[in-house]
């Protein structure tokens, strides 16, 4: 049984190689979830005049603005990143990723003041940003087609781990102690990423040939001393569609410079507004304000279980998500696990909103249901959250944009992406306080239906379709 295991899909030798490079890539997606996870247990603690860490306390305006900064570096991110792949290559861009990353902890440490944090969720923007851009396209590059969806949604797994292990060092690790142990993952991840070449479509526009031929030799796992001769006539005709496929988009960049033609057309626009909307439905939908409030969300419903305990719960259920969503996406495709996903939110978020609507404003006796319900609703929400609109996101939007006009249009559809994160951020908390979590949640079903709505009637299928 094991031996079929590690002999298939993934673990199939020819894409051995691929696994560990996407596994060494996402070491920074990990790092940047465990900062995520940080904030959920850690904002209660600063809001407290007894609890806190830290010689200063925070309101709930400046919390909120803790928790909608990271989007600002976010936008940043994104299209100085663009910039910097587009400009020096993917492998640059990975090694400039650990530099903010790094930043964050040490700003951690020694703040002096609520602006020290601010500054350092802005450092964990930049690295987000970044890491939206890059590594989707990156994995998508070395990915051969049949597990291309399967290894993009390690980047999901490993921000979720990543999420996991912040909810629990956050609830039980000293606030000084945790920067001094996470530091060392993004200097270990800058070693890693040495260890590995720049694609080989990037080394084919830049018109290095034969070091293309290594790359993809490398990343097939066919470059040893006896390569079988099945394995050299595949790799040779990869190849040779591979660099047929370059050196005509080249030609085509020659002859006809990015215009807004090029945005303008159906196909174009189609993909643009699918981009958009999964945007949309990743943000809106309201699991990302969930992630970062999610102890306050449980106080607000009166849980019997202690809020830290309910939100290590649900980084758990994240990572089963994430794992369920790497198995179905390559089989069943993606169409079908965005439309489960976007219905299952709507329906989980709805009857969250029902719940807290009970708990918040009327006094209806709860005690019943306190200790497993809340939990297992927001289990539910976050569990089909990431099988599809999370994990499945990035799969799609770089595999429905056309290649001329992919890496401006993945920025652009990123910087939203990072705009909405704000201004979900921003206003998550403020709406909690002053409407209630109820109407909160009811906002963020009706979101969900509508994108359920888009995905059905518009959304093509993806898999297995062509990223060159």
């Amino acid at each position: 049984m094991w031996f079929n295991i590690f002999n298939s899909g993934i673990f199939y030798k020819d894409f051995r190689r691929q696994l560990l490079v996407t596994l060494s890539a996402t070491l920074i997606t990990f790092c940047h979830g465990i900062g995520l996870g940080w904030l959920s247990p850690m904002l209660p603690l600063l809001q407290s005049k007894d609890e806190t860490p830290l010689s200063f306390v925070i309101d709930v305006h400046q919390a909120s603005w803790l928790g909608a900064v990271i989007s600002l570096g976010g936008v940043t991110g994104n299209f100085f990143f663009s910039y910097l792949m587009n400009r020096f290559g993917r492998k640059v861009s990975l090694y400039v990723l650990a530099i903010p990353n790094t930043c964050i902890w040490f700003l951690f440490y020694f703040a002096q003041s609520v602006e020290w944090l601010y500054v350092a969720r802005v450092c964990a923007g930049l690295t987000g940003g970044g890491m939206f851009v890059v590594l989707p396209i990156f994995i998508g590059e070395i990915a051969d087609n049949s597990v291309r969806g399967r290894l993009c949604s390690f980047f999901t797994l490993a921000i979720n781990t990543g999420i996991f292990i912040g909810f629990i060092i956050s609830s039980y690790v000293p606030y000084h102690v945790i920067p001094c142990a996470v530091v060392a993952l993004p200097l270990l991840y800058l070693f890693m990423s040495t260890r590995f070449p720049e694609p080989p479509q990037q080394l084919l526009r830049w018109g290095r040939e034969e070091e293309a031929q290594q790359s993809l030799k490398y990343y097939r796992n066919c470059d040893g001393p006896t390569p079988s001769a099945e394995a050299q006539r595949g790799y040779q005709k990869q190849f040779d569609e591979m660099r047929q496929a370059i050196q005509a988009q080249l030609k085509e960049q020659n002859n006809e410079s990015l215009t807004l033609a090029d945005f303008c057309n159906k196909t174009a626009v189609k993909a643009i507004v699918t981009g958009l909307v999964l945007m949309i439905a990743n943000i809106f939908t309201g699991t990302f304000a969930f992630i970062n409030y999610m102890s306050n969300i449980f106080q607000a419903v009166h849980t019997q279980l202690e809020p830290n305990t309910n939100t290590i719960i649900i980084g758990a259920v994240q990572i089963v998500g994430t794992l369920a969503s790497i198995y179905l996406v390559d089989r069943y495709g993606r169409k079908i696990l965005l439309v489960l996903s976007c219905a299952g939110s709507a329906l989980g978020t709805a009857a969250f909103g029902i719940y807290a609507f009970y708990a918040e404003e009327t006094e209806v006796d709860l005690s019943a249901f306190s200790a497993w319900l809340p939990v297992t609703i927001m289990a539910f929400i976050i569990f089909v959250a990431n099988v599809g609109v999370i994990s499945v996101t990035m799969v799609v939007l770089v595999e429905v944009l056309p290649y001329k006009i992919r890496a401006v249009a993945t920025s652009a559809c990123l910087g939203c992406l990072s705009f909405f994160a704000f201004t979900s951020l921003k206003v998550f908390p403020l709406m909690m306080h002053y409407l209630g979590l109820a109407a909160t949640m009811w906002g963020c079903a009706a979101v969900s239906a509508l994108c359920l709505f888009y995905v059905s009637v518009f959304l093509e299928e993806t898999k297995g379709r062509s990223i060159i």
